[in-house]
């Protein structure tokens, strides 16, 4: 499955997004954007990444016409909310889409806990690359980790042009929020996140365990309250009682 009728979709989108691109195959949308001084409101969509990056530096494969891939330019402006809601903003966007789907901390998006869909951005003055990977349409033996899942999966099936569209609304929708400062970004997101009320582990780098407690909530700059104590970056793993 991938996508047909990018005019279609710009179409649909040119109020937030006025330059819609698609390629068959590269090694990371992100990179592509990056490299090509994109300006804010610029997509690109791939059918297949064999270089993506996720969190922490994994690494993010996209087999080919699995999972809507792509990258967008926003604009930061001379004087950027919180860059912690701006992670948020996307994730949000998804849950717009999929209602199924709930978010841990900061902007994994999840079914049941298993993980649907990633996002990765890049930070480049006065712009940001926000990447997006969702899995649209996987088999069970070509899940990354166990704790993965699929729309497919799950017993959704979508319009992969018209999903694309719509996230791409839905992303317009909730950058607009960020830039604006809407209050309502935050207060959908805390909607949404099971991080909050969770016992949870956080790691700073992988494979370290840093901290343990209670995570009360989510503060203004969408940073995790562990025990009322901020942290603005890590890995937060839901804990099961006695583990």
């Amino acid at each position: 499955m991938s996508v047909r009728n990018v005019q279609q979709i710009q179409d649909a989108v040119a109020e937030y997004w006025p330059d819609v691109r698609w390629v068959e195959s590269t090694g990371s949308t992100n990179a592509d954007l990056l490299n090509d001084n994109a300006a804010p409101g610029t997509v690109l969509i791939a059918d297949e990444q064999t270089a993506g990056k996720g969190r922490l530096g994994r690494q993010w494969v996209t087999p080919k016409g699995s999972q809507l891939a792509m990258s967008m330019v926003v604009d930061l402006g001379d004087t950027p909310p919180p860059l912690g809601l701006l992670s948020i903003a996307p994730s949000v966007a998804v849950t717009d889409v999929v209602p199924q789907a709930q978010l841990k901390w900061p902007n994994d998006v999840q079914i049941d806990g298993k993980k649907i869909a990633g996002i990765l951005s890049a930070l480049d003055m006065p712009r940001v690359i926000v990447g997006i990977g969702i899995n649209v349409a996987m088999r069970t033996e070509d899940l990354p980790v166990e704790t993965a899942t699929a729309l497919n999966l799950e017993g959704i099936d979508v319009d992969f042009d018209d999903f694309t569209a719509d996230i791409l609304t839905a992303m317009g929708v909730r950058f607009r929020q960020w830039q604006e400062r809407d209050p309502q970004l935050l207060v959908d997101y805390r909607k949404v996140c099971t991080t909050i009320g969770q016992e949870v582990r956080l790691e700073l780098r992988e494979g370290e365990e840093t901290v343990r407690g209670l995570v009360t909530g989510i503060n203004d700059e969408g940073e995790v309250l562990i025990d009322d104590t901020a942290y603005a970056v890590g890995d937060v793993h839901h804990l099961r009682p006695n583990q």
